[in-house]
């Protein structure tokens, strides 16, 4: 009997391989002395990835409606390595004030130590932006709708100033996703995701894109990729590799249940404003009706101003939501961010606690219900003050 090892049939799968690869070998000496101009599409060392990143990069460069992309390790490394490999000591970085936390602090913290000029600039700002472009404005870092606080910018319009200016401009995406808004085709430079959420889809890893068209940007990011160690597991690219296979799915169930939770959520009397782009009385509805096809999945909540323990009836109270960070995930979370953190910010649009909630794919009925206790719950210890 023929052993399956001997076989000569021919093996095909509907899965990706899963190649894993620190070392790269080279048939050659002269390959290897010359293995820094396989960069920044080839294979040099894994730290750059193997087969399976590049296959995963391909698809969601097609997603982004890009000719390149790169991985990293996390939504949060995507921004921080797009700014590291094109802003330098002395340039100017504009960045919007409802960006991602880690990122306003990392210029904060870390680049205004290192000679870069850092401006926050109000969050709902369009073509108006160039009143704060500066000869050595080198980027500007934009995010719609805004984390936490959703504000929506008139994102074509910022790119268009900057692109007459000889500015970059990068996008956190992950809000629309590229099935519901293309930062690309919109003249921006750099569109990033968090394929920690829709991509993977499943809460269960970490993970960053960055897509673009220039194919100079392609190899400045290949090599910062590279110096700044960003390497992704293939083992994690595989998992998004097959969360892509459901992902329009996810987001279109998604989607339509958050737009209904939503709604209901705006009628309780224990609200005092629906932060969320979709809803007709949000201040940047018309900008994501002209630009977006989605609802997303992720919006916040204002409630009736109460003392902190009123809080804790409300999450305390939920069933179906999940208390953590995070979103885009199949299980619905709810987050609480307090007073003193949105104080704290430049140009804010509350000076109360923001409640955000992720939907996912639970029933819409479900989650009513579940959010229909814990206003309960807020308003019992609300009225026992």
């Amino acid at each position: 009997m023929q052993s399956i090892a001997a076989t000569n049939d021919p093996f095909e799968s509907l899965s990706p391989p899963v190649m894993r690869a620190s070392t790269v070998v080279f048939k050659t000496f002269d390959d290897f002395v010359q293995r820094k101009s396989r960069q920044p599409d080839g294979f040099s060392y894994g730290i750059t990835g193997t087969p399976t990143a590049r296959g995963l990069e391909k698809k969601i460069a097609a997603l982004e409606g890009g000719r390149h992309c790169v991985v990293t390790p996390s939504g949060q490394s995507a921004l921080m390595t797009t700014v590291m490999g094109f802003v330098r000591g002395g340039d100017h970085l504009l960045v919007s004030a409802a960006c991602y936390g880690a990122l306003k602090t990392f210029a904060q913290k870390w680049l205004a130590g290192m000679n870069v000029e850092v401006e926050f600039y109000p969050p709902a700002i369009g073509a108006e932006i160039e009143s704060l472009i500066r000869p050595n404005t080198r980027m500007i870092c934009m995010e719609s709708p805004g984390t936490v606080t959703m504000e929506m910018q008139d994102t074509p319009a910022i790119a268009a100033v900057a692109r007459r200016r000889g500015v970059l401009t990068m996008m956190d995406n992950t809000w629309a996703s590229p099935l519901g808004f293309r930062p690309l085709a919109h003249g921006v430079d750099f569109s990033i995701e968090a394929a920690t959420k829709f991509f993977g889809g499943h809460s269960d890893l970490l993970m960053g894109s960055i897509s673009m068209n220039d194919h100079a940007h392609y190899e400045v990011l290949r090599e910062t990729q590279s110096i700044l160690g960003q390497q992704v597991s293939p083992d994690d690219c595989f998992l998004v590799l097959r969360g892509l296979e459901t992902f329009k799915l996810r987001l279109e169930a998604q989607s339509a249940s958050t737009l209904r939770v939503a709604r209901w959520l705006a009628d309780q009397p224990e609200v005092e404003r629906l932060l969320y782009p979709p809803l007709e009385s949000d201040p940047g509805h018309g900008l994501w009706k002209r630009d977006f096809h989605t609802n997303g999945c992720l919006f916040s909540l204002v409630l009736k101003p109460g003392p902190e323990r009123a809080f804790h009836g409300f999450f305390d109270s939920l069933k179906q939501f999940v208390i953590g960070a995070s979103w885009g995930g199949v299980h619905s979370l709810a987050a609480y961010y307090p007073a003193a953190l949105q104080a704290e910010r430049v140009f804010p649009a509350t000076d109360q606690p923001v409640i955000r909630l992720s939907i996912g794919l639970e029933a819409a009925d479900d989650l009513i219900a579940d959010l229909k206790a814990g206003l309960a719950g807020y308003s019992a210890l609300l009225a026992a003050r």
